[in-house]
């Protein structure tokens, strides 16, 4: 039975050259995709299977530790201690379920001083990591952004636009990219009941707030995608070689409605799950008008996406810090 959600190869696209008659037909597919489902799969995209593995083992190593320890990157209001408002560690009595924010790992202590904004926090992960396990929180920050990023060129493309100009909207240091580690433990209740169709939920229904979602699914699975005309559930399903790739609020408004974010939620699930989403967001001093992508000149005015962040972070329990 063909799955709702497509699975698309983007091989061709690796490169960044998006000028073969593959990568044209693959960003044609990824349009689709994004225009009629919000969602899609991804494989051929250069990262091997054994680097997500490995992800996966740092991320449950991380959970499994005592609560004392996890707490040591806790923002200030879950440790005191801690300066942190915006990353780290957040307990799974927020919201059905623990979590551990991570920006870019880029940042050091000194920079995240001197910028002074709310998001672009320095993080010590050696309070609970080592130093091979943080190396490859490296590496992955590192391939999963420059994953996402060919996926916003090749929308820019589609715009036929320099790709180039991806840089004016994501610069390392100054993006509020997020790399989540989401663990969802032995839930003795749902956090919510779908008021749709009275399903229980392990995550509430809801959008994302930046451009794309990139999202790795342990096998358990129970992630779900609404249809953007019916209102029907479908799930996504596992595939081990596969990222999925949802479409946020901030494309959506850089495509004036064109990519709609998609509603998704996860069914509650009694048995332990993880999952490892990176949120790819712009720089917090972006200025967010639809003339990026939609007209021959780029106007210098716009919404700073720092505010257009603010204002769509206030909706998640997790985030009221």
């Amino acid at each position: 039975m063909k799955s709702y959600i497509p699975t698309i190869n983007i091989s061709s696209l690796i490169d960044g050259k998006f000028v073969s008659k593959e990568a044209k037909k693959t960003i044609q597919s990824i349009k689709k995709a994004c225009v009629e489902v919000g969602f899609f799969q991804v494989i051929g995209h250069g990262l091997k299977n054994e680097e997500i593995k490995n992800i996966c083992a740092v991320g449950n190593k991380f959970f499994n530790m005592k609560d004392k320890y996890k707490r040591k990157l806790s923002p200030k209001k879950w440790n005191k201690q801690n300066k942190n408002i915006y990353r780290g560690y957040f307990p799974n009595d927020v919201n059905g379920k623990e979590g551990l924010d991570l920006g870019d790992l880029n940042v050091s202590s000194k920079y995240s001083n001197n910028i002074k904004n709310q998001y672009i926090e320095y993080l010590n992960l050696q309070k609970c990591f080592n130093s091979k396990a943080v190396k490859k929180l490296n590496n992955y920050f590192d391939n999963i952004f420059s994953l996402s990023e060919i996926l916003f060129k090749s929308i820019i493309v589609y715009y036929k636009k320099d790709p180039k100009i991806s840089n004016q909207a994501f610069s390392r240091l100054k993006t509020l990219s997020t790399l989540r580690f989401n663990n969802y433990p032995n839930q003795k209740k749902p956090v919510e009941i779908s008021k749709q169709d009275g399903v229980a939920l392990g995550c509430e229904t809801h959008v994302d707030s930046g451009i794309f979602t990139v999202l790795y699914q342990d096998k358990k699975g129970g992630l779900q995608v609404q249809n953007l005309k019916s209102k029907k559930w479908y799930d996504v399903p596992f595939n081990k070689k596969a990222f999925v790739v949802n479409t946020g609020r901030a494309l959506e408004y850089l495509t004036k409605g064109k990519f709609k974010a998609t509603n998704h939620r996860v069914l509650w699930n009694r048995s332990k799950r993880m999952s490892i989403p990176f949120f790819f967001e712009p720089s917090f001093d972006f200025k967010m008008h639809p003339s990026y992508l939609l007209s021959k000149k780029t106007v210098n005015k716009g919404q700073i996406y720092e505010k257009f962040l603010n204002r769509s972070l206030k909706k998640f329990v997790e985030y009221q810090r």
